[in-house]
């Protein structure tokens, strides 16, 4: 008879999280409100950044190619600050984890964050850990229909204001809000809406840890960015073993209780010690803490730890200082990294000009020679202009006997550019006849741009090319 294929796929059994109380659950409270707080309240802050510009605090303008950060106006061609700060978060990421292990995991990342308010929202409808085990092993009935009914809403109300708050970022939000409710909205604005609001109660509510274990690659990569010297929540197993209860005087600290794992929302045994799907969210340690505050031990049996302290801390002695955990080669590097990008941004930031200019010289044909024999070049210019409101400005170019022509024949004395906006000319200079620039085959030329209102300059430098006679 053939032999029976074995199933390999474990259908996932859900995850109740017992209510727990301390520091770090406080901790994550406070984190919780305040990153919430700042991603739906922030597009509606205003700015007044004059006449003709939006004044919303942080905006992405598509339609304009613009990003406004309060003062701080970015344009396309300026994305390498956007890349910095990209490159920012990485280092910063590194340096966290080597230093304190999964905190961006534990404390502030997204699906962290929402998955702390759906389960909120599922304890207050649902009860605590033993009322939702007992509610999800229990047959339909009215009572059941209803508070999953009623807890499926919160969820999607909370997921629409996620994804309602998303686009705000990228239109007036108040604008935007009112054509939303008058359906007079972009069609894109809807389907993006939906989208995260399906995305948000489906990965908050359902999937949670299968999101951390399975989609994220984080978990993975840690590994790299740790070592023994990374504090990190740890169980101490020199004092908490041979586990046993309270008034067995042969046991150790660890009576069993199970506490650190009801509290988990990864399901996990922290007493199993380090594993990939530990976020570091550290209410094991709250668990733990008040399990010891009842039976008068002394707190810590798990704590944040690092291991390269263990020996020492089963000889009897002291760890070593939370300094010398911190302030490591591997630390001090990725700090010194890090805040060289920063310096160099900020530097960037503060010293780019208000106006910018692009020369490209015509390559069809290089250059033309006129009836009288002098020689003409064509350039394609591009002038940016960054204030807010529209300015004059001067073109000149420097070398022998040259003059800048525009299309119809005549001088560039002043061009109007619009307020934040690029004007796109085309340009031309010409050499006299006998001239130096004339007969030879490429001269060096630099166009200078100068704003008549504040005396501001800028330059390109770029190529004249001649006869070669």
């Amino acid at each position: 008879m053939p032999e029976s294929s074995t199933s390999l796929y474990a259908a996932r059994e859900p995850i109740f999280p017992r209510r727990v109380s301390g520091r770090f659950r406080n901790l994550k409270w406070v984190i919780m409100v305040v990153t919430l707080g700042i991603y739906y309240l922030t597009p509606w802050i205003r700015w007044d950044r004059g006449p003709n510009l939006p004044d919303q605090a942080v905006l992405v303008d598509l339609a304009g190619r613009r990003f406004y950060f309060f003062w701080i106006e970015i344009w396309p061609h300026e994305f390498y600050f956007v890349a910095g700060l990209l490159i920012m978060a990485g280092l910063g990421l590194f340096l966290f984890t080597s230093a304190l292990g999964r905190v961006w995991c534990g404390y502030t990342c997204p699906q962290t964050v929402w998955t702390d308010l759906f389960i909120l929202v599922e304890r207050w409808i649902e009860g605590d850990r033993n009322a939702r085990v007992k509610l999800h092993h229990a047959g339909w009935s009215v009572r059941k229909t209803r508070l999953r009914l009623t807890k499926w809403t919160v969820w999607a109300l909370i997921g629409l204001g996620t994804g309602g708050a998303w686009v705000f970022y990228f239109a007036d939000a108040p604008t935007l809000f009112r054509d939303l409710i008058n359906l007079e909205a972009a069609p894109v604005a809807y389907a993006t809406i939906a989208i995260l609001t399906a995305t948000t109660f489906v990965f908050g509510g359902f999937m949670r840890e299968q999101v951390c274990i399975y989609m994220c690659p984080w978990p993975r990569i840690q590994g790299a960015m740790m070592d023994n010297d990374t504090l990190t929540v740890g169980y101490r197993d020199w004092r908490g073993e041979p586990r046993g209860k309270a008034r067995d005087a042969n046991a150790g600290d660890c009576v069993d209780c199970m506490a650190c794992v009801n509290v988990c929302p990864m399901g996990i045994d922290i007493r199993d010690g380090q594993q990939m799907e530990c976020i570091t969210c550290a209410l094991c340690i709250d668990a733990c803490d008040d399990v010891m505050d009842k039976l008068g031990r002394d707190r810590g049996l798990i704590d944040y730890l690092a291991l390269s302290d263990a020996p020492r801390e089963e000889a009897g002695e002291k760890p070593r200082p939370l300094w010398h955990h911190v302030l490591r080669r591997r630390t001090v590097l990725y700090t010194a990294i890090w805040s060289l990008v920063g310096f160099a941004m900020v530097y960037a930031l503060f010293m780019r000009p208000e106006i910018e200019m692009t020369v490209a010289p015509v390559r069809n044909p290089t250059f033309v020679t006129l009836s009288d024999g002098s020689i003409r070049n064509a350039y394609e210019l591009r002038l940016r202009n960054k204030h807010g409101a529209e300015r004059m400005f001067g073109i000149h170019v420097n070398g022998d006997a040259m003059w800048v022509l525009g299309l119809e024949g005549s001088p560039y004395s002043a061009v109007p550019v619009a307020a934040n906006e690029t004007l796109k000319l085309r340009v031309y200079v010409t050499a006299p006849v006998g001239s130096v620039s004339a007969q030879a085959a490429e001269t060096p030329l630099r166009f200078w741009v100068d704003d008549l209102a504040n005396g501001e300059r800028a330059y390109k430098n770029t190529i004249f090319n001649g006869s070669g006679s």
